[in-house]
């Protein structure tokens, strides 16, 4: 567990890269830990992967850290590995629409939903940036963490930049 100012996150590892970041109460008040987190090992508080990712999450609240340096291994489809890839494309500070990314990954007019959906199941918040992603007309859209949290998360970044 990694106490930050959006809340308390849990951090999981499959032994050689970070398998999750997600916040111990979600949006909708319910513990949405994997069950990943329930295998051996795999919240290890000790673990190199963890140890690093709880350091480079402190540098990034205390404004210190603009990228992360983890080795990650988010499961999922491969859509959904596709959307998250594209994720981390969106450089710190900046902003970008479900449509974008699927203009980007050459999907169809209309995946935009899809997107969106794949971006829900983000498993690595904050780290596989899914808050960078907002509605096509500028509006705040669901996050997994609450929209308190995207708005804190996106003011954060953008008051590094100015």
């Amino acid at each position: 567990m990694l106490e930050t100012p959006v809340g308390e996150l849990l951090l999981t590892t499959d032994g050689a890269a970070l398998t999750a970041v997600y916040f111990e109460r979600h949006r909708d008040g319910s513990d949405r830990r994997p069950a990943a987190a329930q295998r051996p090992g795999a919240r290890d508080d000790h673990h190199p992967v963890l140890v690093a990712a709880r350091t480079q999450l402190g540098e990034y609240f205390e404004r210190r850290r603009t990228v992360f340096d983890l080795p990650l291994a988010p499961v999922g489809t491969a859509f959904q590995q596709g959307v998250w890839r594209a994720l981390l494309d969106i450089p710190f500070g900046a902003t970008t629409s479900y449509g974008d990314i699927a203009r980007r990954l050459g999907l169809p007019p209309g995946a935009s939903r899809a997107v969106g959906l794949a971006n829900g199941s983000n498993p690595i918040s904050i780290i596989v940036p899914c808050h960078r992603v907002i509605g096509s007309d500028g509006s705040l859209t669901g996050y997994g963490g609450g929209l308190d949290r995207k708005r804190y998360l996106l003011d954060l970044e953008a008051d590094l930049l100015f």
